[in-house]
């Protein structure tokens, strides 16, 4: 059948299962929004900001496992969609990037509106192009998607000229290509090797990353852990792979990682990385880092394999699939000996919150014990992030979303709205800082716009946290512009937006708004003052080894000596 250019764009999204799309319209992307229009059964969310939609995108995407898109028109309205690309690209997040550009022939005339967006994004991710031709839309599109979700996941642009999206040719429908795991790559003599080092260790440790996420395998790392009797630690974008409550779970890998799971590098003699591309963050000194110890990564991607960490063996494949091989290999252990030592080890992160005054602690681990564990949390970036990442036990992955590569604030909001209509069963909280929430707070209106119950906990210390932090322990206290106080009264702003709001300042008064929150069939922030100068401990400073983490009675002798 002929089918115009827009019609072409909606008909491969139908064929692709998209139900969801996130976006702004504009004059450029007018007439795919006119198609649009005429199919209710994929639904639109208008957010406030093209950066919402991206982010909005992006979050579905991380609690749904599926491609997230996003529609934006030319010129400005498609830039603003380069950070939320940016944090996908970097957390490998699959997502598709639907942009309109001028016409044709108004391409390199500095036409109004027109900004060459594939170029601009092509270092930000997996594939940019721009169509010119309405016989070559329908197989872009396709291969968009097959790109965004296969290997690697990770964001795609698209961006298509005005008048292919009007222009006709002929359309067929087309059954999307089965995406199959990356399997390519796992050689017999890799998997024999590994099982080997993992059979000689009497101290194996495993080190999960966010590749076990993607991979789905969850179920395949909790097995190796137990069949070996080995400690498990993560980083922030493994959370629930291994549950926060089992018992061989030593917390987060870090700068701002417990003791025990820090420490526990240095005493192990075999290291499983799985799915972890060794961020500065996860491993800080990478000439000391586990130095004792032979190193196996197991990665999808090839690339990560000695890039940042030189290791002792790989193994290169699709990690569900790579375990599912070595598991026969592997001999059970019985490792008495090496667990008591890292539940030792485990225990030199106290874990003491007090609730006789509201701190960022005491809210996540309120969070936690209302919602029972079972709530999708997103996160800004800051210090409540890492509460967030230390607090809350969780037991599934695809239930803390966050960015943690790029590291960019303003992310959840737009994150919680996309995790709700992809997951409209699950509780979802966002956890913000007072100066995150500042950078996308009219995505409330979106929230309420479409009656989205997300719950935003904004934990207001009235200062950009982490960064005081840092001046504080660094820089002599000298705090360059880290002061917020201002007279935005965050409740009120919520208010105005539709959404019901309260200000607490109070343990007690904390418990009640969240109780409150959770029943509420719409949108509600929860404004939560504390205080200025708390911290987030354990701590490692920048580029030091992970052996160097240090808590605040650890500073505390520092300074007294």
């Amino acid at each position: 059948m002929e089918l115009n250019g827009s019609e072409i764009i909606i008909a491969c999204l139908k064929e692709q299962g998209v139900d969801t799309v996130f976006g702004y319209p504009g004059g450029t992307i007018l007439n795919l929004y006119d198609e649009l229009y005429k199919h209710p059964e994929i639904h639109h969310v208008l957010t406030s900001h093209e950066q919402g939609a991206a982010h909005a995108a992006d979050g579905y995407a991380r609690a749904t496992g599926k491609v997230g898109v996003c529609f934006a028109t030319s010129g400005p309205g498609a830039t603003n969609l380069v950070t939320g690309i940016a944090t996908a690209n970097m957390d490998s997040v699959p997502m598709v990037a639907i942009t309109a550009n001028v016409s044709t022939t108004a391409l390199g005339k500095d036409s109004f509106q027109e900004v060459d967006i594939a170029g601009v994004a092509m270092p930000i991710t997996k594939y940019s192009t721009i169509v010119k031709d309405i016989h070559k839309l329908a197989d872009t599109i396709r291969r968009a998607f097959s790109i965004a979700k296969s290997g690697r996941p990770g964001p795609v642009l698209v961006d298509v000229t005005k008048d292919v999206t009007a222009a006709r040719c002929e359309y067929r429908k087309v059954k999307p290509r089965e995406v199959r795991p990356v399997v390519d790559m796992i050689t017999q003599s890799d998997l024999e090797r590994a099982a080997a080092m993992i059979n000689a260790s009497k101290k194996p440790y495993i080190f999960v990353g966010g590749g076990a996420v993607k991979a789905n395998a969850e179920n395949e790392v909790r097995q190796l852990a137990h069949k070996i009797q080995a400690p498990v630690c993560d980083s922030l974008m493994g959370k629930g792979v291994m549950p926060g409550e089992d018992p061989l779970y030593m917390g987060m890998l870090g700068m701002h990682g417990t003791k025990g799971a820090n420490l526990g590098v240095y005493a192990c003699d075999l290291l499983i990385v799985l799915g972890s591309r060794f961020s500065d963050r996860d491993v800080g000194d990478t000439r000391n880092f586990a130095r004792q110890a032979k190193i196996l990564q197991i990665d999808v991607d090839p690339a990560e394999i000695n890039k940042n960490v030189r290791v002792q063996a790989s193994v290169s494949g699709d990690l569900k699939v790579v375990l599912e091989y070595l598991l026969p290999k592997i001999k059970e252990k019985d490792n008495p000996e090496w667990l008591a030592e890292m539940e030792k080890k485990r225990m030199l992160t106290t874990d003491r919150v007090s609730s006789k005054k509201l701190t960022g602690p005491y809210i996540v681990k309120e969070i936690y014990r209302a919602t029972k564990g079972e709530a999708i949390v997103c996160t800004d970036v800051g210090q409540h992030q890492m509460w967030a990442a230390q607090y809350y036990k969780y037991s599934e992955p695809r239930t803390l979303l966050t960015s943690g590569g790029l590291g960019t604030m303003g992310y959840g909001l737009g994150a919680a709205i996309g995790a709700k209509f992809g997951r409209p069963e699950r509780t979802v909280v966002n956890i913000a800082g007072d100066g995150c929430f500042r950078m996308n707070m009219q995505e409330l209106a979106t929230a309420t716009r479409y009656d989205i119950p997300v719950i935003e906990v904004v934990i207001n210390n009235h200062v950009l946290g982490m960064v005081r932090q840092w001046q504080t322990l660094f820089y002599e206290k000298r705090y360059s512009h880290t002061t917020l106080r201002d007279k935005v009264n965050f409740t009120k702003v919520a208010e105005g937006m539709g959404a019901v709001a309260y200000h607490v300042t109070t343990p007690e008064e904390f418990k009640k708004a969240f109780r409150e929150a959770m029943k509420a069939n719409t949108a509600v922030l929860i404004d939560c003052e504390i205080d200025s100068d708390d911290k987030v401990f354990p701590m490692v400073p920048a580029g030091k080894a992970n052996s160097e983490v240090f808590d605040e009675q650890d500073l505390k002798r520092r300074q007294k000596a």
